[in-house]
């Protein structure tokens, strides 16, 4: 099943999955809740400012993926709840941290544990790590692994709902200079020719972003291979 849904539906969807973990009190939400939560500032990336005209065409598309659902509470307010537990089969731990996806974005694993907890409790890393590891063997996918950044030790993780992302352009690998103690200077090695610094600093920025490439176009075939299985 491939969801192919746009920015504004993934935060409508996102936002009932939060509040139904984080304030269940008021959940299911009535329309003016759900703009409101739409628009909040925190936990939002990025801010949006979406009408209640634009909210309902969202919930009407979700409504006819299954996604939502308005309900038959009786009262006088609609209210509307997300029907992903049940159509999408996901625990509540998952329906966390996909929900942090769809309101900041790529993140890594220690961004969703610390994000997450106010939905669900983690109790560390590997608990993390392994519900993602749920998401990405899902069939299709709900999870993919991005390709690791110039400079950046961890991988960020992104929710497809919208289909395969468009991954940024390689950063440039920002090196620190390592300051010389007062009065130190290095020696040049003997018997050969320095490089030039600004040559090795090109070499080494040339073999990054050709790794990074090399990573990004395999990810982006064996993904666009999987959901296309299930289209």
């Amino acid at each position: 099943m491939k969801m192919n849904l746009d920015d504004t539906e993934i935060r409508v969807l996102g936002c009932l999955m939060e509040k139904e973990l984080t304030t269940p009190e008021s959940y299911p939400l009535s329309l003016n809740a759900l703009v409101s939560a739409c628009n909040q500032k925190s936990n939002r990336d990025p801010a949006l400012s979406l009408t209640e005209a634009e909210v309902l065409r969202c919930l009407e598309t979700l409504g006819s993926r299954g996604l939502a659902r308005l309900t038959t509470t009786g009262g006088r307010v609609a209210k509307y709840c997300h029907s992903a537990t049940d159509k999408l089969q996901l625990a509540t731990p998952a329906r966390a941290i996909l929900a942090e996806l769809m309101l900041r974005g790529p993140q890594t694993v220690g961004e969703l544990r610390t994000r997450g907890e106010r939905m669900a409790e983690f109790s560390d890393l590997g608990q993390v790590e392994a519900v993602l590891t749920e998401l990405r063997q899902a069939a299709p996918p709900f999870v993919i692994r991005l390709p690791r950044q110039a400079g950046r030790k961890e991988q960020r993780y992104a929710q497809v709902f919208a289909g395969v992302p468009d991954f940024p352009p390689e950063e440039e690998l920002v090196e620190q200079e390592v300051p010389e103690k007062p009065n130190e200077r290095r020696a040049p090695a003997r018997g050969r020719a320095r490089p030039a610094p600004g040559n090795e600093r090109v070499q080494l920025l040339e073999t990054e972003i050709g790794s990074l490439r090399n990573e990004t176009a395999a990810l982006r075939r064996e993904v666009e291979e999987l959901l296309a299985q299930f289209a």
